[in-house]
């Protein structure tokens, strides 16, 4: 058993609960693991806003701003493997406590970077520590709080995903017009370094018996996570996934993801991310809505601010602003989701969700040039309550049937997931607006009115609804119970 189990003992009263339904010592760890990804998404969601000031500061093309959000997330996949093994090798305060560190020392290299390019190393540091922030603050409270009380952690692990969305956007246009972009990285040092005084009570007790790193499993795993995340980068910054370097980068990537395969279901010890959990069906058809749900969720998060801006002439402020819906809606599904999961099965919760997330997609399939503006917010809402009624019984429902000592390995896989999920995500809805403008150029003569723009954002949106349209689909393939017509609904939580 890993030594955040021990969190629930540690201290007295620990079986009493609070409001929450969790134990006090629980609800201590909750806090001092929500100031760290709290801390992740904000940043994340900060500097979306601050590419088209990036942009103009450092006249850069669009091919090397990419690589801003390229790096991070580059950064960020070949470090997540690692998760579960240095949990149990340094036990969950070192290794929190280092990311957050790490995380403050990038944030501050950031606000002094000189260039473009220094800058785009700067945030290959932070996605380094950000990396294993996620699934590691998962894990430690999936082991602490136990599978009694799982669907609750799991709506307070989806609170940073809703918090980040309403506060991210908004904070990031103030800086941005206030003080000036690198206060938005400035703004993380004391938050890094509360987190830091929080995190010293947090229990630390390693794996009874030292593990070995899987060396090689790491050496094709992390390099097979980055290719691929960076052939989805290029793919969008050419505008074609056909193009030659995508293809050979994608290539390249599932070759390595293939070895590592071979060798995961081949090793004795225990390898860096245990494909064996994929034989639970609960954990891989979850994974599976997980991947699909993101590739809507943050490939819509990629292009709506372009579309506020860009189309609409709004400041970044105004476009922050006008994203809040989104994580209102989010907040408000997390605050009910995890009552319902005691109640419903966790697919039809999750189909549910997904509904409601194609409902609010559609509209934005009919994006133009002068979109009543409370149409837009409505539909802001009604996506950001399906995205949460889908994340919080897919992440119980994947760690349902886990063995307690493979947690930190199952939530390091399901963030991978998640990761490339996203980075696809965007890359897909990149590609797609980047070929509509050259097909619109191409036939208008290289004029692309604000009608033409609207209308390749409108198009982008389209397959957005058809990676929702997978996920429902893949929810079909989440386990049922039958239940007899007098029977007790199955408690979850």
């Amino acid at each position: 058993m890993a030594a955040v189990q021990a969190a629930t003992a540690t201290a007295p009263g620990a079986q009493a609960t609070t409001r929450t339904g969790l134990p006090p010592a629980v609800m201590k760890l909750v806090g001092v693991i929500l100031l760290g990804t709290v801390l992740v998404q904000l940043d994340a969601t900060m500097t979306n806003i601050a590419l088209n000031t990036l942009k103009q500061t450092f006249d850069i093309e669009l091919s090397t701003l990419q690589w801003f959000g390229t790096g991070y997330m580059l950064a960020m996949a070949s470090v997540i493997p690692a998760t579960g093994w240095s949990l149990m090798r340094f036990g969950a305060r070192n290794v929190w406590m280092f990311c957050i560190a790490l995380f403050l020392v990038g944030s501050a290299l950031c606000g002094a970077a000189w260039t473009a390019q220094t800058l785009i190393v700067f945030r290959v540091v932070q996605g380094l520590a950000g990396g294993m922030v996620l699934p590691l603050g998962t894990a430690v409270l999936a082991q602490a709080a136990g599978r009694e009380n799982l669907g609750r952690v799991m709506s307070l692990i989806g609170i940073p995903s809703a918090i980040g969305p309403v506060l991210g956007p908004v904070l990031g246009g103030l800086i941005i017009d206030g003080p000036g972009w690198r206060w938005i990285f400035y703004a993380n040092v004391p938050i890094c370094l509360l987190a830091l005084f929080a995190a010293r009570g947090m229990p630390n007790r390693k794996a009874p018996v030292k593990t070995k790193l899987d060396l090689v499993g790491m050496l094709l795993l992390s390099p097979a996570c980055g290719v691929i995340v960076y052939s989805f980068s290029e793919a969008g910054s050419k505008g074609s996934f056909t193009k030659e370097r995508p293809l050979v980068t994608m290539g390249i990537g599932l070759a390595l993801l293939a070895a590592f395969a071979l060798h995961a279901l081949r090793k004795k010890g225990q390898p860096i991310i245990d494909l064996r959990l994929l034989k639970h069906r609960s954990f891989t058809t979850s994974s599976l809505v997980l991947f699909l749900a993101s590739i809507a969720l943050f490939g819509a998060m990629a292009v709506l601010p372009m579309y506020y801006q860009q189309v609409r002439g709004y400041t970044p402020l105004k476009a922050g602003l006008l994203l809040v819906p989104l994580g209102a809606g989010m907040g408000l599904s997390l605050r009910f989701t995890p009552k319902l999961i005691r109640t419903f099965l966790p697919r039809s919760i999750m189909q549910f969700g997904l509904l409601l997330t194609a409902v609010g997609i559609a509209t934005f399939t009919q994006l133009s040039t002068d979109t009543d503006q409370i149409l837009l917010s409505a539909a802001l809402v009604v996506n950001g309550a399906g995205i949460g009624a889908v994340i919080v019984p897919a992440m119980t429902a994947a760690l349902r049937d886990i063995p307690p000592m493979s947690i930190p390995g199952a939530t390091a896989e399901n963030r991978v997931f998640m990761q490339i999920g996203s980075s696809f995500g965007a890359a897909v809805l990149l590609v797609v607006l980047q070929a509509r403008l050259i097909s619109t150029a191409k036939a208008h003569r290289g004029r692309i009115t604000l009608d033409d723009l609207a209308g390749a954002f409108s198009h982008s949106f389209v397959w957005v609804m058809g990676f929702a349209a997978a996920s429902v689909l893949a929810s079909f393939l989440m386990p049922g119970r039958k239940r007899g017509r007098h029977a007790r609904p199955r408690r979850w939580s």
